[in-house]
C-alpha cells in the first residue's frame, strides 16, 4: 500500500475569474477536471489512499471526486481553516495518514502535470533509506524555481529558494514539486501554523542531518499557473504527449465530447477539446485550444492556443490566438484578439470593435 497527500492550493480555480463562474471553478483539462489526471496516474503507480489537502473553494472537490472509487483508491479530504503553507499542509493532511512511521508517503502538488515514474520514486526512496526523496528536474533557466544541487550520490546539499544573483545558480537542477517523505519526518513539522516546505522544512531537516535524496528525471514537466500553460497541457493530454488513464477517449488530433456538434468542413487539430453541447460552425479552425461545454465558434473562424469559457460565442471570421475568453462573455464577427487578450465572463465585445493587424 502506498498513501499520497495531494496539496490543492485552490488548483483549477486560478483561471477562475476569467473563464468559470461559481459554482464550477475547476477548469476541464482533456475533458475533465485537472486533478483527475493526478488521481488517475497516481491510482495507476499504486497509490490506494490519498488525502486531499484545500482550503480554497474546497467545497467543490468532494462533490465531484466523491470517495475515489471511481478511480479504485480511497479518497479523503482535509481543509484547512486559514492556508497554511505546503509544509503546514503535510502536516495537518497526515492526520489521515494509516501508514507506519517507516512507510513512504508520496506528496505532490496539485498545479503540476508532470510524466513522473512516481513508483519509481518511491522505489528510489526506498532503496536509499532517505528521509525525504524529491523529484528533481533540469532547467534551462532556473531562476524562477528552488535550485536543489546535490553530490555524486544524489545527496541534497543545499536549498536556494529562487535565487537572485548569477552567484546563486549553482546547479541546475530544480525542485519539481513531487515528493516522498518517511512517514515520521512529516510528524516533525510544526503543526497550526503556516510552514513552507521549501524554505523551511527542506532547509531545516537538512541542516539537522537527515538524508534528503534527489532523483533527476527528465520528463515531461508543466506548470499550470498560467492559462496558456494550461491550455497546453489539456492539448498534450490529448495528444498522448504525456499520458493519463482519465483522459475520456482515444489519443489524436481532438476530442470531441458527447453533444458537441463540428461542421464536416471545420478543422479541429493540435489536440483540441470540445465540449459536451459546444457547436463548431463551418469553416471554422480550431487549433489547440480549449471549447468548452455549450459554447459556439461560428463559421469561419480561427481559434488557435485559446481558452473558450462555457457558454461562450465567438462570431464569424473573429480570430482568437493565445486568448482567454470567460463563461458566456460574447465576441461579435470579425474581431481579432491576440496573445494575452482576457475577456470577462458575460461580456459583449461588439463586432469588428478589437484588431491588432494593419489596415493594409
Amino acid at each position: 500500500m502506498t498513501e499520497a497527500i495531494l496539496l490543492v492550493g485552490g488548483q483549477g480555480t486560478r483561471l477562475r475569474p476569467v473563464t468559470v463562474n461559481t459554482p464550477k471553478p475547476m477548469v476541464p483539462a482533456a475533458g475533465v477536471p485537472f486533478l483527475a489526471h493526478q488521481i488517475a496516474r497516481a491510482a495507476a503507480a499504486g497509490v490506494d489512499h490519498i488525502v486531499m489537502a484545500t482550503c480554497y473553494l474546497a467545497e467543490v472537490f468532494e462533490p465531484y471526486f466523491g470517495d475515489g472509487s471511481a478511480y479504485g483508491i480511497t479518497l479523503e479530504y482535509v481543509v484547512e481553516d486559514e492556508p497554511l503553507g505546503t509544509g503546514g499542509a503535510i502536516r495537518n493532511a497526515a492526520e489521515r495518514l494509516r501508514c507506519g512511521p517507516d512507510e513512504p508517503v508520496l506528496v505532490f502538488n496539485g498545479d503540476i502535470l508532470t510524466g513522473l515514474d512516481i513508483s519509481g520514486l518511491v522505489d528510489t526512496h526506498r532503496q536509499m533509506d532517505a528521509d525525504v526523496t524529491l523529484h528533481l528536474a533540469k532547467a534551462d533557466d532556473p531562476r524562477a524555481f528552488g535550485l536543489v544541487p546535490t553530490d555524486v550520490d544524489g545527496r541534497v546539499t543545499a536549498f536556494t529558494e529562487k535565487p537572485q544573483t548569477p552567484e546563486e545558480i549553482v546547479t541546475d537542477q530544480i525542485n519539481a514539486g513531487c515528493y516522498v517523505f518517511r512517514r515520521s519526518v512529516i510528524d516533525t513539522i510544526p503543526s497550526g501554523r503556516p510552514v513552507s516546505v521549501e524554505r523551511e522544512t527542506f532547509p531545516s531537516l537538512l541542516a539537522g542531518g537527515a538524508h534528503l535524496h534527489g532523483k533527476v528525471e527528465n520528463t515531461y514537466w508543466l506548470d499550470l499557473g498560467k492559462p496558456e500553460a494550461f491550455v497546453q497541457a489539456s492539448a498534450d493530454l490529448v495528444r498522448g504527449v504525456i499520458d493519463s488513464p482519465a483522459v475520456p477517449g482515444r489519443r489524436g488530433e481532438a476530442l470531441v465530447l458527447p453533444g458537441a456538434q463540428v461542421a464536416e468542413d471545420a478543422r479541429l487539430a493540435d489536440g483540441t477539446v470540445i465540449g459536451a453541447g459546444a457547436r463548431i460552425g463551418a469553416g471554422a479552425v480550431v487549433q489547440g485550444s480549449v471549447v468548452l461545454d455549450g459554447a459556439v465558434v461560428a463559421s469561419g473562424a480561427h481559434v488557435d492556443e485559446s481558452l473558450v469559457g462555457a457558454g461562450a460565442s465567438i462570431g464569424l471570421r473573429t480570430r482568437l490566438q493565445g486568448a482567454v475568453i470567460g463563461d458566456g462573455a460574447r465576441v461579435g464577427a470579425d474581431n481579432e484578439l491576440r496573445a494575452g487578450a482576457r475577456v470577462w465572463c458575460e461580456a459583449v465585445l461588439p463586432d469588428a470593435a478589437l484588431r491588432f493587424s494593419s489596415d493594409r
